[in-house]
């Protein structure tokens, strides 16, 4: 796939990894729709990256927890850049003390999207096909003791992605659906937010020693060729600063 004049709707996209995907799809020529659920950060990141890109930038408030609004974003999208060929379902938290709007963001969320991206760019609908990014995590992979619940919905990513990927699918939808699974990145505000009970301070310690950080632009700029040449149905981890590599489905 050639990025340039593509359409892009990417969750979660107001700051942090959301927003490094965001610029870098811009920096390929690439049109975005930033949806998040902060207006304010939101508009203030359009207002930057116009500056350096234009219009090809636009916001759009979005909960993901809300089908009908999300569905909206979809539907401001193809209004203003006239069809969705990418969807990076990006939003998350990770909160265990709130683990039932962690997983309706984490888990639902991406079930949503990913719904919303197969009525959006099927072709058995009359539309180009495209592709579908689910973001999982390094605890996709290697759960986090001190985060459960959050594990729990990273690993869920996976097994959603790989079906909703299949072969089978994609010969129907044209949608080629693949998980990209980044490990801890540098000032990331999610790493602080644990299960934070006396028990689980211990947990915490074990999850993060010898663990080396990644710079989010590695990860943002490491997505550009798995968009362009992912197979459908894949799962790839990005971590410790190195090249993403595919991850066997069958050996998780």
């Amino acid at each position: 796939m050639d990025l340039k004049n593509k359409v892009a709707l990417v969750t979660g996209a107001a700051t942090g990894l959301g927003r490094a995907f965001s610029e870098e799809l811009l920096k390929h020529g690439a049109k975005v729709v930033i949806c998040d659920l902060d207006s304010d950060a939101g508009e203030l990141t359009v207002e930057e990256l116009e500056k350096q890109y234009g219009a090809r930038v636009l916001f759009c408030h979005c909960d993901v927890t809300d089908y009908i609004q999300f569905e909206e974003a979809f539907e401001y999208t193809v209004n203003m850049f006239k069809e969705v060929n990418i969807v990076i379902n990006n939003a998350e938290i990770m909160n265990d003390n709130f683990w039932e709007l962690e997983v309706d963001v984490n888990l639902n969320g991406a079930i949503r999207g990913t719904l919303l991206a197969q009525k959006f760019m099927d072709k058995s609908k009359g539309k180009g096909g495209g592709v579908l990014v689910n973001i999982g995590s390094g605890v996709s992979v290697t759960p986090q003791l001190s985060t459960p619940i959050y594990t729990a919905t990273k690993h869920a990513i996976l097994g959603l992605t790989k079906a909703c990927g299949d072969p089978f699918h994609h010969a129907n939808t044209n949608v080629r659906a693949f998980a990209y699974c980044p490990g801890p990145i540098e000032n990331s505000s999610s790493h602080n937010k644990r299960f934070m009970s006396p028990a689980y301070e211990k947990a915490k310690e074990l999850d993060t020693a010898g663990v080396q950080l990644q710079r989010m632009e590695h990860v943002a700029k490491e997505l550009i060729p798995l968009l362009k040449n992912a197979p459908t149905g894949s799962i790839w981890l990005v971590t410790g600063g190195k090249p993403a590599k595919e991850i066997p489905y069958s050996s998780i």
